[in-house]
């Protein structure tokens, strides 16, 4: 059965809330007042997508792509990826790298010079690397909600 990629919508939530329990599954379940009110935001942030694999109306994989301008490569922006998950018992079947590729044809049709993502599972570097991702940097980062 065909699986397709697009734009999440609104009716999307639940599932897209599922998927990411699974991929950070000790976080608090976010209520729905909250996520609703997040998903309105996260919206109406141009250049910032949410897509989702779908098959048969079931939501299989997710991942989001942000657009950030850029004044460095001659003005060209960057395309940010974050959040990408595929449901545990979806996995091994290409969804992550349809998805992946669906955000590179964004990025392309943006302009954008690379496309970037940061991860710290170890069990996804082999996959990204699959992918034609290069591990050329490190990433650094701060969580600002811990002393």
């Amino acid at each position: 059965m065909l699986v397709t990629v697009r734009s999440a919508g609104t009716s999307d939530l639940p599932a897209l809330l599922a998927l990411y329990l699974q991929l950070n599954p000790d976080d608090a379940a976010i209520d729905e007042h909250t996520a609703a009110a997040t998903w309105t935001t996260i919206a109406g942030i141009p250049g910032r997508t949410v897509l989702v694999a779908e098959q048969a109306a079931q939501i299989l994989g997710t991942l989001e792509v942000t657009i950030v301008p850029n004044l460095t490569r001659g003005g060209r922006p960057v395309l940010l990826v974050e959040n990408v998950v595929v449901d545990h018992a979806q996995r091994r079947r290409g969804l992550g790298r349809l998805l992946l590729e669906a955000a590179a044809d964004i990025g392309r049709e943006a302009g954008c010079y690379k496309l970037q993502l940061s991860t710290d599972v170890p069990e996804a570097f082999a996959f990204y690397e699959s992918a034609d991702l290069k591990h050329t940097a490190r990433t650094y980062k701060r969580y600002l909600d811990v002393d």
